[in-house]
């Protein structure tokens, strides 16, 4: 009988088992965990703005590449760029008619505002007035140059403030109509609503 039993016990652990597979169960492969969604805006960052500022006035567009806004980088060149352009032909200009009115000053006809017989084609008093519209426009593309060298700042530093709002889709804001059923007339209004 011990024998028998002892060879029942080995036969048992002996033999591999054989069951049906489980329908239910779930590999872990086939699991599929949800990812957690990134948000859209950036975590706060008290600095940011500050610092695509300060990045903004060190080189123009290096504020636009802190936010990730390389698409605006071309933007703010070409503004500075077209104030740089009209200065320098404004300068130029303006040199012309400062020469030539020079020129006249030291009793010479031969520049390039006379014609071949000496005669001037401008006379002084219209030299001294390109001057001054030249001289104006100059200064006027000084600003213009300052100007957008300060909105590449202020757009660097707005931009870097909204990329930290949150824009969530549980804000809403709609239109409401309310029918007053006691004097039959409708109101009109915005409803703000607020999912939680």
């Amino acid at each position: 009988m011990k024998n028998l039993l002892f060879l029942l016990i080995s036969f048992f652990f002996a033999t591999p088992f054989f069951a049906q597979q489980d329908s239910i169960s779930v590999s872990t492969e086939e699991l599929i965990v949800p990812e957690k969604e990134e948000p859209s805006y950036k975590p706060y960052d008290a600095l940011a703005p500050a610092r695509a500022a300060f990045y903004s006035a060190v080189l123009p567009g290096l504020g636009q590449a802190y936010n990730d806004k390389y698409w605006k980088i071309p933007i703010v060149y070409t503004a500075l760029g077209v104030g740089v352009y009209f200065y320098l032909n404004n300068d130029d200009q303006y040199d012309r008619y400062r020469s030539a009115y020079k020129s006249r000053l030291a009793g010479r006809t031969d520049d390039e505002f006379s014609n071949e017989n000496g005669e001037p084609i401008l006379s002084t008093p219209r030299l001294i007035d390109a001057q001054e519209f030249y001289q104006r426009n100059k200064e006027i593309s000084i600003l213009v140059i300052v100007g957008m060298y300060a909105l590449n700042i202020i757009d660097a530093n707005v931009d870097a403030h909204l990329q930290q709002f949150n824009v969530s889709e549980d804000l809403s804001l709609k239109p409401a109509f309310n029918y007053d059923q006691f004097s039959g007339r409708t109101g009109y209004g915005l409803s703000l609503n607020f999912n939680f």
